[in-house]
């Protein structure tokens, strides 16, 4: 089994400009982070959002720059450098909602204000999902973290976004 790699704000910015001809939203810890404007932990991995359509100009461009697919659900990549990068794909309707298919069939919608976050990671900025967005991801499908928690409470403090029950401390 790989030891997980630490993920640095250095690592995320020469990703994000060697691959900024695709559009995507960070998501995740980073994306909090991003929204934060400022690195508030350590990060295993960077999640991105990107519409299923540049799914294939995304792999491609990622075998290029030599992060190579690791074997699990979804689509997640490792640089030889340690960067590993979870890509999550979304159909966007005529409406602008992206839509994320489930595993178990039927598709989850968010609507096109999820895509309207602002951020930074260093000195670039970035699309994220917005605050209200990340709550709605993390309290869904699983048991959160206490990083997750305390992601969740640095927005509720930043944004003054309202927490579900199950993201309270």
């Amino acid at each position: 089994m790989q030891t997980p790699t630490i993920a640095d704000a250095k690592q995320v910015e020469r990703f994000l400009l060697a691959t900024r001809t695709i559009e995507m939203w960070v998501d995740g810890g980073w994306g909090v982070d991003a929204l934060l404007r400022r690195q508030t932990r350590v990060h295993a991995d960077l999640d991105l959002i990107i519409a299923l359509q540049d799914a294939e100009r995304l792999k491609q461009l990622l075998e290029s720059l030599d992060f190579a697919l690791v074997p699990r659900d979804g689509l997640v990549y490792r640089a030889a450098m340690g960067l590993m990068v979870d890509i999550h794909c979304v159909r966007f309707d005529e409406r602008g909602y992206g839509h994320f298919d489930l595993p178990q069939g039927g598709s989850w919608p968010l609507p096109p204000s999820a895509f309207q976050g602002r951020g930074v990671i260093g000195a670039t900025p970035v699309q994220c999902l917005s605050a209200e967005a990340q709550v709605q991801c993390h309290a869904q499908g699983y048991t959160p973290t206490a990083k997750d928690l305390d992601d969740m409470a640095a927005l509720q403090e930043a944004f003054d976004v309202v927490l579900p029950l199950s993201l309270c401390r």
